[in-house]
Protein backbone atom coordinates (compact mmCIF):
# COMPACT_ATOMS: atom_id res chain seq x y z
CA UNK A 1 0.00 0.00 0.00
CA UNK A 2 1.36 3.09 -0.58
CA UNK A 3 -0.22 7.31 -1.15
CA UNK A 4 0.98 9.63 -4.09
CA UNK A 5 -0.02 13.29 -4.73
CA UNK A 6 -2.38 14.76 -7.60
CA UNK A 7 -2.61 18.65 -7.78
CA UNK A 8 -5.96 19.84 -8.92
CA UNK A 9 -6.45 22.74 -11.34
CA UNK A 10 -6.91 25.10 -8.19
CA UNK A 11 -3.40 24.16 -6.74
CA UNK A 12 -4.94 22.24 -4.22
CA UNK A 13 -2.84 18.85 -3.61
CA UNK A 14 -5.16 15.50 -3.27
CA UNK A 15 -3.58 11.99 -2.05
CA UNK A 16 -4.74 9.09 -3.60
CA UNK A 17 -3.78 5.61 -1.31
CA UNK A 18 -3.67 2.51 -3.08
CA UNK A 19 -3.13 -1.22 -2.17
CA UNK A 20 -1.73 -3.64 -4.89
CA UNK A 21 -2.47 -7.43 -4.99
CA UNK A 22 1.28 -9.08 -5.42
CA UNK A 23 -0.24 -12.38 -6.23
CA UNK A 24 -1.95 -11.18 -9.01
CA UNK A 25 -0.86 -7.50 -9.39
CA UNK A 26 -4.48 -6.56 -8.88
CA UNK A 27 -5.21 -2.84 -8.12
CA UNK A 28 -7.51 -4.25 -5.02
CA UNK A 29 -8.06 -0.44 -3.28
CA UNK A 30 -7.68 3.35 -4.48
CA UNK A 31 -9.56 6.22 -2.78
CA UNK A 32 -9.05 10.26 -2.65
CA UNK A 33 -8.73 12.54 0.36
CA UNK A 34 -7.46 15.96 0.77
CA UNK A 35 -6.12 15.25 4.17
CA UNK A 36 -5.10 11.75 5.15
CA UNK A 37 -5.02 10.56 8.69
CA UNK A 38 -4.28 7.34 10.08
CA UNK A 39 -8.03 7.02 10.52
CA UNK A 40 -8.81 7.47 7.50
CA UNK A 41 -5.75 5.48 6.53
CA UNK A 42 -7.82 2.36 9.40
CA UNK A 43 -10.81 2.60 7.32
CA UNK A 44 -9.23 2.19 3.73
CA UNK A 45 -7.99 -0.73 5.00
CA UNK A 46 -11.21 -2.16 6.77
CA UNK A 47 -12.93 -1.11 3.18
CA UNK A 48 -10.55 -3.12 0.97
CA UNK A 49 -10.62 -6.62 2.93
CA UNK A 50 -14.28 -7.10 4.21
CA UNK A 51 -14.78 -10.48 6.06
CA UNK A 52 -12.12 -12.67 5.38
CA UNK A 53 -10.50 -11.09 2.66
CA UNK A 54 -7.59 -9.99 4.33
CA UNK A 55 -3.95 -10.67 3.16
CA UNK A 56 -1.32 -12.43 5.48
CA UNK A 57 0.95 -9.11 5.15
CA UNK A 58 1.40 -5.64 3.48
CA UNK A 59 4.20 -3.60 2.53
CA UNK A 60 4.56 -0.52 3.09
CA UNK A 61 6.78 3.14 3.68
CA UNK A 62 7.61 4.22 6.68
CA UNK A 63 5.80 7.53 6.29
CA UNK A 64 4.14 8.43 9.56
CA UNK A 65 0.54 8.37 8.16
CA UNK A 66 0.57 4.64 9.21
CA UNK A 67 0.44 5.52 12.73
CA UNK A 68 -0.88 3.40 16.42
CA UNK A 69 -4.67 3.50 14.65
CA UNK A 70 -3.72 1.87 11.65
CA UNK A 71 -1.32 -0.61 13.45
CA UNK A 72 -4.25 -1.74 15.83
CA UNK A 73 -6.71 -2.31 12.72
CA UNK A 74 -4.07 -4.27 10.87
CA UNK A 75 -3.28 -6.24 13.85
CA UNK A 76 -6.98 -6.93 14.58
CA UNK A 77 -7.78 -8.00 11.06
CA UNK A 78 -4.99 -10.50 11.24
CA UNK A 79 -2.47 -8.63 8.68
CA UNK A 80 1.56 -8.59 9.33
CA UNK A 81 3.49 -6.06 8.74
CA UNK A 82 5.99 -5.59 6.62
CA UNK A 83 7.56 -2.13 6.27
CA UNK A 84 9.90 -1.08 3.79
CA UNK A 85 13.62 0.12 5.18
CA UNK A 86 13.91 3.60 5.59
CA UNK A 87 14.44 5.81 1.91
CA UNK A 88 14.17 2.48 -0.01
CA UNK A 89 11.12 3.02 -2.52
CA UNK A 90 12.44 0.11 -5.04
CA UNK A 91 11.55 -2.46 -1.61
CA UNK A 92 8.05 -1.88 -2.41
CA UNK A 93 8.38 -1.96 -6.14
CA UNK A 94 4.89 -3.28 -6.91
CA UNK A 95 3.05 -0.27 -5.73
CA UNK A 96 5.75 2.45 -6.91
CA UNK A 97 5.51 0.44 -10.50
CA UNK A 98 1.57 0.74 -10.07
CA UNK A 99 1.52 4.55 -9.02
CA UNK A 100 4.18 5.41 -12.33
CA UNK A 101 1.62 3.58 -14.48
CA UNK A 102 -0.83 5.51 -12.93
CA UNK A 103 0.85 8.92 -13.43
CA UNK A 104 2.41 7.72 -17.05
CA UNK A 105 -1.17 6.63 -18.52
CA UNK A 106 -3.87 8.63 -16.68
CA UNK A 107 -3.20 11.52 -14.65
CA UNK A 108 -0.32 13.42 -16.12
CA UNK A 109 -3.02 13.52 -19.03
CA UNK A 110 -5.72 14.86 -17.35
CA UNK A 111 -6.61 18.29 -15.42
CA UNK A 112 -8.07 17.47 -12.21
CA UNK A 113 -11.10 19.63 -11.08
CA UNK A 114 -11.21 18.14 -7.44
CA UNK A 115 -12.24 15.02 -5.00
CA UNK A 116 -14.98 13.70 -6.69
CA UNK A 117 -13.26 13.84 -10.27
CA UNK A 118 -10.22 12.41 -9.20
CA UNK A 119 -11.91 9.51 -7.53
CA UNK A 120 -13.76 8.88 -10.72
CA UNK A 121 -10.40 9.07 -12.80
CA UNK A 122 -8.78 6.59 -10.53
CA UNK A 123 -12.18 4.22 -10.50
CA UNK A 124 -12.13 4.17 -13.96
CA UNK A 125 -8.27 3.93 -14.29
CA UNK A 126 -8.40 0.58 -11.91
CA UNK A 127 -11.24 -1.24 -13.93
CA UNK A 128 -8.93 -0.98 -16.99
CA UNK A 129 -5.79 -1.43 -15.11
CA UNK A 130 -7.32 -4.95 -13.49
CA UNK A 131 -9.51 -6.02 -16.57
CA UNK A 132 -7.60 -4.76 -20.04
CA UNK A 133 -4.33 -3.47 -19.29
CA UNK A 134 -1.55 -6.29 -19.55
CA UNK A 135 0.84 -6.58 -16.73
CA UNK A 136 4.34 -7.04 -18.09
CA UNK A 137 6.65 -9.92 -16.17
CA UNK A 138 9.65 -7.38 -15.24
Amino acid sequence: MDLFVVPTTGFDLLYAFIIVRLDRRDLAWINVTTNPTAEWVARQITEAFPWDAAPAYVIRDRDRIYGTVVTRRRRAMGIRDKPVAPASPWQNGFAERLIGSTRRECVDHIIVLGEAHLRRILKSYARYYNETRTHGLG
